[in-house]
């Protein structure tokens, strides 16, 4: 019988036992979500007249002007959030004591707010008029921070022999940072990095709160000035079409992430040198002793 690392492969009962916990679990499911659908419809949510307003031109010329709103404040938080966890980590990791200690109480201070009450403060207290900024500010300050942290992370999980060897070579920590560290360090730490784009481009539909006219403010304005249909208004209508496209957003995100990550895994690797490029190389260099001493030949032979 064969046993992987953690745990021995289960016998012919576990394997039993299993297939009956999966059948269980899988009926359990869809139990679950015929009685979220039956809720739905006994409260009259499927009603035609809630779902045929995403039909006209308005309503999808609304939607997308929401959407185009979120994807550009989503473009602007996450460059510049990308370029203060870069300016924060590279404080951090610097060998100036108080330049490391200011670094480290901002990225602190800002993983350790809010996000939801500092997009607030901003909003009331400096961008007034400009509700958009607050957002922004808001998410490159809080991003900025976590990505900061990715970065040092990273870094500092590169062998430290890659440092010590550069140093030994005479090498500057400007160099040594730029030209070895942070291109080893980016491979490991990308899927991070795009995870936390992801978390981003979700903390966008916190503009609601600050009256920020992004996709899920247009969702929820939406909702309300319809007219209820016997009753019942269309905010589950709204929670469903506007949700998915949320998830249809971070999804795509995801599979960039997935597709870059191939891409450095494929670049990693390389192709191996053939061997008879490698002979070609060594025949042709003319410094090059053979076994018996002088070049190309033995030492008989060049006496």
């Amino acid at each position: 019988m064969s046993a992987s690392v953690l745990y021995d492969a289960p016998g012919p009962k576990a394997r039993a036992r299993n297939r009956i916990y999966g059948v269980l679990s899988v009926l359990a499911i869809l139990g679950l979500l015929a009685f979220i659908g039956y809720r739905l419809d006994d409260t009259g949510q499927f009603q035609s007249g809630l779902w045929s307003t995403y039909e006209y031109t308005d309503t999808q010329h609304r939607i997308l002007d929401g959407l185009l709103t979120t994807l550009k404040t989503f473009a602007i938080a996450g460059a510049l959030s990308l370029a203060l966890g870069a300016l924060l980590a590279t404080g951090r990791l610097s060998d100036h004591r108080a330049v490391r200690w200011a670094a480290t109480v901002v990225v602190e201070f800002f993983r350790a707010m809010p996000l939801l009450i500092m997009i607030f403060l901003l909003s009331a207290a400096v961008f007034t008029t400009d509700p958009m900024w607050a957002l922004v500010l808001g998410l490159v300050l809080y991003n900025g921070s976590v990505q900061a942290e990715i970065f040092r992370s990273g870094i500092n999980a590169v062998p430290r022999g890659q440092s010590e060897a550069a140093y030994a070579l005479g090498l500057r920590k400007t160099q040594v940072m730029a030209g070895i560290l942070v291109p080893q360090a980016v491979r490991s730490m990308l899927p991070s990095i795009i995870s936390q784009l992801v978390v981003t481009l979700k903390d966008t539909s916190l503009g609601f709160i600050i009256l920020y006219e992004e996709l899920l403010f247009v969702g929820k304005a939406f909702a309300q000035q319809l007219t209820p249909v016997n009753g019942v208004y269309a905010f589950i209508p709204m929670v469903i079409v506007f949700g998915s496209i949320y998830i249809l957003l971070c999804l795509a995100l995801s599979g960039l992430a997935t597709w870059v990550e191939r891409r450095t895994q494929r670049s990693r690797k390389g192709a191996p040198v053939p061997p008879a490029a490698t002979g070609a190389a060594v025949m042709a260099d003319p410094g090059h002793s053979a076994p018996g001493g002088g070049p190309g030949g033995s030492g008989a032979d060049a006496s």
